[in-house]
């Protein structure tokens, strides 16, 4: 029994360093399109892209502080992050506002299947605290879906 729990700890731990990871990476995407966004919706863009910046990093240290409290280690570095995100570079700085739009759609669609995909291993190693956050944390995902959704029509 002890061993089962010690995996399911172990499978916890590696999914949230995948989430940490994927929220680095996603944040810094995210302003890099705050960044680089131009057109005629310049303003409406760059003003949501900040908002979801900024939502995506306020987790990010709460998504760190869940690791540390299984007694694991977190990420170290950039690399580390590399190795450990699903969201895709984008080093585009003329990227097409719409492009802009629906690849910060797909990305934080993929965050949401991740955050569902470890909502079921909180629930196996045991982990209330963690299960609660994802709760939240799926919700601020599934919205910024719709908002980058709703965008494109």
């Amino acid at each position: 029994m002890a061993q089962s729990g010690d995996n399911s700890k172990t499978a916890l731990v590696e999914g949230l360093n995948g989430l940490l990871a994927d929220h680095l990476a996603l944040y810094f995407k995210t302003k890099n399109f705050h960044w680089h966004v131009s057109g005629p919706r310049f303003r409406d863009l760059h003003l949501l892209f900040d908002e979801h910046a900024i939502e995506i990093r306020d987790q990010i240290d709460a998504i760190g502080e869940r690791v540390r409290k299984n007694d694991a280690m977190t990420l170290t570095s950039i690399g580390s992050v590399a190795k450990n995100t699903q969201i895709k570079d984008q080093d585009d700085a003329t990227l097409a506002p719409e492009k802009m739009v629906e690849e910060l759609r797909d990305d934080n669609q993929k965050l949401v299947k991740r955050l569902k995909e470890l909502k079921k291993l909180a629930e196996e190693a045991g982990d209330n605290a963690t299960d609660g956050l994802l709760d939240d944390w799926t919700d601020m995902a599934e919205e910024r879906v719709w908002f980058l959704s709703s965008t494109l029509k």
